[in-house]
């Protein structure tokens, strides 16, 4: 690839391409885990099926393809999850021409970063906050509510949380990209802490299933996340005002 002004055509022809690895990945992704649907699910599901078992319950199914469609979708969300590093790479590969040098020197780590990221954010939900949310969901059943969850009910509750956590952990590139472009700084963020905060806790209320401890548990990390973006920023603009002052005395 060069950097070369090409027509319209030509970057329609090079997005098809892009979008053909990563769907091609995801599929051979897909397809492997696959093999191992009934494993995929248990281990993908653990926190629930753990929760639920531990409770003496079991899960459910309530019509004939429920529990194959209910596999099926777990071997989907494991070749997205397992693709994703190929996605970022693409993304990249894609934009990475109309780059200038400086930004592209960037890119390999934004990659990285932003798939360790976004892995962490399933990490902290699978380990801490999903195995919390479903033993406080037991804990409400009562003498006259006996629980029943279906396999299908839980697969897309957990999907739903693992891609919120996933993307809210990208809270710190969001914030260098928006200090890095001279947006926000440091201060402005630390000034605006508290809206911060209180718009986090909405984004909890969205992006995860209504209820308040998955919520709170969302929120929490983002604003650990939102300290260690107002550092980035700090040293971003560090960087910024060392540069501009070396300029003018190299002139």
């Amino acid at each position: 690839m060069d950097d070369l002004p090409r027509p319209i055509t030509a970057h329609l022809d090079e997005l098809r391409r892009r979008l053909f690895w990563v769907l091609g990945a995801w599929l051979i992704a897909a397809l492997s885990v696959g093999s191992q649907a009934k494993d995929a699910f248990e281990v993908l599901m653990h926190p629930a099926v753990s929760a639920v078992t531990e409770s003496g319950h079991s899960l459910i199914a309530i019509a004939p393809p429920e529990l194959f469609f209910t596999y099926v979708k777990s071997a989907i969300l494991g070749g997205f999850l397992i693709s994703i590093p190929v996605t970022l790479y693409q993304v990249y590969a894609f934009i990475g021409p109309g780059m200038y040098p400086r930004e592209k020197r960037w890119a390999l780590p934004f990659v990285l970063a932003t798939t360790l990221l976004f892995f962490s954010g399933c990490t902290f939900g699978y380990l801490v906050a999903f195995p919390f949310v479903f033993e406080y969901f037991l804990g409400l059943e009562a003498d006259y509510v006996t629980t029943s969850w279906t396999t299908q009910s839980i697969f897309s509750f957990m999907a739903r949380l693992y891609v919120a956590f996933g993307l809210a952990f990208q809270l710190p590139i969001a914030m260098f990209i928006l200090s890095a472009s001279g947006i926000v700084t440091a201060p402005a963020l630390a000034k605006g802490r508290r809206i911060a905060y209180v718009t986090m806790f909405v984004a909890g209320a969205i992006l995860t299933p209504p209820d308040v401890v998955s919520q709170i548990l969302l929120a929490m990390p983002l604003m650990v996340l939102y300290e260690s973006g107002i550092w980035i920023s700090y040293l971003v603009s560090r960087k910024r005002e060392r540069k501009s002052s070396v300029e003018p005395s190299s002139a």
